[in-house]
């Protein structure tokens, strides 16, 4: 699958999907202080699930109506960090055909998933 990390995005999460086979482009790598908009466009260009932590992506999806291939909202707690990087990828493994078109927020132990698109 094909990933877009967001700057605030975990870099254990990218280490562990790029691990797995996935192609994860991380906005770190080539950009500071990237817009919000400007990253969400760029991974509907490139038809990229993005993974972040920033809450403001649920406000451009839901409140802004902007089109999305998928966002993978990650809320972990400091306590939990050492388990983010498998819990991104087990959500990958398990619930891959449900991530396009969709807003999950994964949370340690549990995943909701949303759907925002038409897309199947």
């Amino acid at each position: 699958m094909r990933f877009l990390a967001d700057e605030c995005c975990d870099f254990a999460a990218v280490r562990g999907l790029r691990a797995h086979g996935h192609d994860v482009l991380a906005v770190c790598e080539f950009q500071h202080r990237s817009v919000d908009k400007d990253v969400m466009e760029l991974a509907l260009a490139e038809d990229r699930i993005l993974l972040t932590e920033d809450k403001d992506f649920g406000w451009l999806v839901f409140a802004g109506r902007m089109d999305s291939p998928g966002v993978i909202l990650i809320r972990f707690p400091a306590s939990a960090r050492p388990l983010l990087a498998e819990a991104v990828l087990k959500l990958v493994t398990e619930c891959a055909s449900q991530l396009l078109g969709a807003f999950v927020v994964l949370r340690p132990g549990e995943a909701r998933i949303s759907r925002t698109t038409g897309r199947p």
